[in-house]
């Protein structure tokens, strides 16, 4: 399985922003999929994650209200819609799918949040 995470830039505090991960190869084995990220300094985070069926979703406490994720399993495809931006937010965000066997995660896209 590949993941290719796009949308990333940089924005101003109030912003939104909506990520990509597009995924190829075997999806047929992914199951749960999620985004987390990394700022410098700071421990990697999950900022939110969705079932296979995308019926159920989870999210940081640092996010809830402002971050959703959903994904299109016709597309192969999730998404991770930000608004209401804050320059905490300024970080690389990877996505990730976990399937039976392995995890999966791609190369990340920065956000960059200016105040």
């Amino acid at each position: 399985v590949q993941l290719v995470e796009s949308g990333g830039g940089l924005v101003q505090a109030g912003g939104s922003l909506r990520l990509s991960c597009a995924a190829s190869g075997s999806t047929f084995s992914i199951n749960a999929m999620g985004w987390y990220r990394q700022a410098p300094g700071k421990q990697r985070e999950v900022v939110a994650a969705i079932t296979s069926g995308g019926g159920r979703t989870n999210y940081a406490d640092s996010v809830k209200g402002r971050f959703t994720i959903s994904r299109d399993n016709a597309k192969n495809t999730m998404y991770l819609q930000m608004n209401s931006l804050k320059p905490e937010d300024t970080a690389v965000y990877y996505c990730y799918a976990l399937s039976p066997e392995y995890d999966y995660w791609g190369q990340g896209t920065q956000v960059t949040v200016s105040s």
